[in-house]
C-alpha cells in the first residue's frame, strides 16, 4: 500500500459532508478525529467529532443488542450488516438535513465491520456490506482517512504496552472469545496479533475499492506534524502544506 491515495479530482472540504477515520486499535483514530473537526471549526464550520464510545452511537449496529460486544450470541452476520446499513441510512438522512459535518471513529471498517470477521461472515458478505455501505453514504461525499503500519506486529505491541495488562486482557478475553479465532486457535497477545493481520488485510483490500476520496498514511513513525499537515491539505483546510502555513 502507498503512503497516500485520494481521488481524482481535488475538492474542497466544504464538498464533504462527512469524514470517517480509520485504522486498527491505537492507530490514532480518536486524536485525529478530534484534529480534523477543531480545524473545520477554525474555518467556520460546523464539525461535530463522533467518538466510538459515543453513546448511544448514530451509526453501531450492536447498541440494542444484548449482548452487544458479543454479537454472535445474538444474531447473525447477515442481520447485523442488515441492521448497520439501516442506522446508516438514517443517519445519512439526519446528516443531510443539518448542517454539522460529523467527524467519525471508525465505523465503516473499526466497528461493525470488525464485528462481521470475528462472526466468521464469508467474504463476499462483507464486501458487498462495504459496498452497500458505500452508495448509502454516497450523498454525503465522504472522505475516508486510513492510518496504518506496516509491521502490524509492532503496532499492536506498541499499544499494548501503552495501555497495560489490565487492558490486554480486556481485549483478548473479549475478542478472542468470538467464533473467527476460537476456530483458528488464536490465543493470548499471540492470538491478538494474528487477528489483526488478518484483518489488515481484508481492510487494506477494501480501501483499495473504495470508490471514495481517501487517504492513506503510514503513521509508524509518530511524526504528528507532517501528518497533520497531509490530512489538511487533503481536506482543503489551513494549516496543510500548500496552504502557506508552517505546520511544524
Amino acid at each position: 500500500m502507498t503512503s497516500s491515495t485520494t481521488s481524482g479530482s481535488a475538492e474542497p472540504s466544504t464538498a464533504h459532508r462527512l469524514v470517517i477515520v480509520e485504522g486498527i486499535m491505537g492507530s490514532g483514530k480518536s486524536t485525529t478525529m478530534r484534529h480534523i473537526a477543531k480545524h473545520l471549526q477554525e474555518t467556520g464550520q460546523q464539525a461535530v467529532p463522533v467518538h466510538e464510545r459515543t453513546e448511544p452511537h448514530p451509526v453501531r449496529a450492536t447498541d440494542e443488542l444484548e449482548h452487544w460486544f458479543e454479537p454472535w450470541r445474538d444474531t447473525t452476520p447477515k442481520h447485523l450488516a442488515d441492521r448497520a446499513l439501516a442506522k446508516w441510512k438514517a443517519f445519512v438522512e439526519k446528516t443531510q438535513a443539518e448542517t454539522p459535518i460529523p467527524v467519525i471513529d471508525g465505523q465503516l471498517f473499526h466497528g461493525d465491520l470488525t464485528n462481521l470477521l470475528l462472526m466468521e461472515a464469508e467474504s463476499a458478505l462483507i464486501f458487498d456490506y462495504v459496498q452497500a455501505l458505500t452508495a448509502v453514504t454516497a450523498p454525503l461525499n465522504p472522505f475516508v482517512l486510513y492510518l496504518w503500519q506496516e509491521d502490524v506486529e509492532k503496532a499492536v505491541r506498541s499499544v499494548c504496552a501503552e495501555r497495560g495488562d489490565e487492558w490486554i486482557e480486556y481485549q483478548v478475553n473479549w475478542k478472542l472469545a468470538a467464533p473467527y479465532c476460537v476456530r483458528r486457535g488464536y490465543k493470548g497477545l499471540e492470538g491478538l496479533i494474528c487477528l489483526y493481520r488478518d484483518y489488515r488485510r481484508i481492510t487494506d483490500d477494501l480501501l483499495r475499492q473504495l470508490p471514495l476520496a481517501k487517504l492513506a498514511i503510514e503513521n509508524s513513525a509518530r511524526d504528528r506534524p507532517a501528518y497533520e499537515s497531509q490530512i489538511l491539505r487533503e481536506l482543503r483546510l489551513p494549516g496543510g502544506l500548500g496552504h502557506g502555513v508552517d505546520a511544524n
